[in-house]
């Protein structure tokens, strides 16, 4: 199966939930639940910070951030930051942003930073014959002022283990590059038993500021 073959999953939830069933991988999944306005609730109560993102989509395309901060919520979509005194009020305003499209609540995670800016990472994985490889592993580093990382949306790519070097430490980008191609091979296996004739994926991870690392979603269509 080649590059330009393999079955696509848009389904966000599918692919989190088929990771979530390996106890090795699960650890590594945001805590991460369907958007309602009960589950933002107590998931705001519990992690303070949320990223809301639609099941189906790409490239950083609909993906808001919730904090609650001093009992006001902010949320941040693209370039725009507003505050909200109640949550009725705040989520009056998802809601029209959402478009009633269905959307996932995952954990915001406390990136690792350079200059301020977050950074996560994108690993490419294609099937070749009968085996898996590795084709890239980037950084991509967020545009200033922006919370996402999509190169689309302004990113800056850049080699992992600079990344990890300017972000964290030099002594981490070692282990954290194996401890990443590990995952990826665990994660496509499982993903191969519950995604019948998938031949790309492509993993975004994040490093929190500890250097635990994350997996945010998987791609089948990456880009």
């Amino acid at each position: 199966m080649g590059e330009a073959t393999g079955r696509q999953y848009a389904s966000k939830w599918v692919k989190t939930a088929a990771l979530l069933s390996h106890p090795a991988i699960a650890p590594h999944i945001p805590p991460t639940r369907m958007y309602n306005e009960s589950n933002l609730k107590s998931m705001l109560a519990i992690h303070g910070m949320v990223v809301i993102k639609p099941v189906r989509g790409a490239g950083g395309h609909g993906v808001i951030k919730v904090s609650k901060q001093d009992g006001r919520y902010a949320v941040s979509h693209y370039h725009d930051r507003r505050f909200y005194d109640t949550f009725g009020a705040m989520t009056a305003a998802l809601t029209r942003m959402k478009r009633k499209r269905p959307y996932l609540i995952q954990k915001g995670i406390q990136l690792a930073t350079i200059s301020g800016r977050p950074i996560d990472y994108r690993v490419k994985y294609v099937k070749e014959g009968t085996g898996w490889s590795c084709r890239a592993m980037v950084g991509r580093l967020a545009k200033e002022g922006l919370f996402v990382t999509n190169l689309c949306r302004g990113g800056t790519q850049m080699p992992a283990a600079e990344g990890i070097r300017r972000s964290l430490t030099t002594a981490m980008v070692k282990s954290k590059k194996r401890e990443m191609r590990k995952l990826t091979s665990l994660s496509t296996q499982v993903l191969e038993t519950r995604l019948p004739g998938i031949g790309q994926l492509g993993f975004d991870y994040g490093l929190d500021k500890h250097g635990k690392i994350w997996i945010f979603e998987v791609n089948t269509r990456p880009q």
